[in-house]
């Protein structure tokens, strides 16, 4: 009795774990993102017809990122309710933790949908360094 308590604890912390977590990725500041955005306009004197291209694909982007976060909160609340209603990791857990995942792979897809869509705005110098900056925001935590 005593392993099984020990167990679903575990389970539950391991849950609340899950919750942190995608808390973190839908509420942590996006500093690559900050810091593509000040490249873009700062670094590569856009034209005027770069900067009117990349509002409207800003536009586009922050609905639906909105969008998406509302639902990766929606997520994380149903998982927080599987994980009060089974005290362990039980069928409605593990739905809800492959949920918030689905969530934030769309999160994620769109944000890269969005970087192309950039970049499909600058020219072929631009398109360099813009490249260059990406890269370096995906990796510098690996590094």
């Amino acid at each position: 009795m005593r392993r099984v308590a020990i167990i679903g604890f575990m389970a539950f912390v391991a849950a609340l774990a899950g919750v942190f977590a995608g808390r973190l990725l839908v509420d942590a500041p996006r500093q690559s993102e900050t810091e593509l955005h000040a490249l873009l306009h700062r670094e590569l004197t856009l034209s005027a017809d770069q900067e009117k291209r990349l509002e409207a694909i800003e536009a586009r982007f922050a609905g639906r990122r909105a969008a998406l976060e509302g639902e990766m909160r929606a997520a994380n609340t149903r998982l927080a309710q599987a994980i009060e209603a089974e005290h362990g990791y039980g069928p409605r857990v593990t739905a809800a933790i492959d949920d918030t995942h689905m969530v934030m792979g769309e999160l994620q897809k769109e944000t890269l949908r969005h970087l192309f869509a950039m970049r499909s705005v600058l020219d072929a110098d631009q398109a360099v360094l813009f490249d260059k900056h990406v890269v370096k925001a995906l990796t510098a935590d690996a590094r």
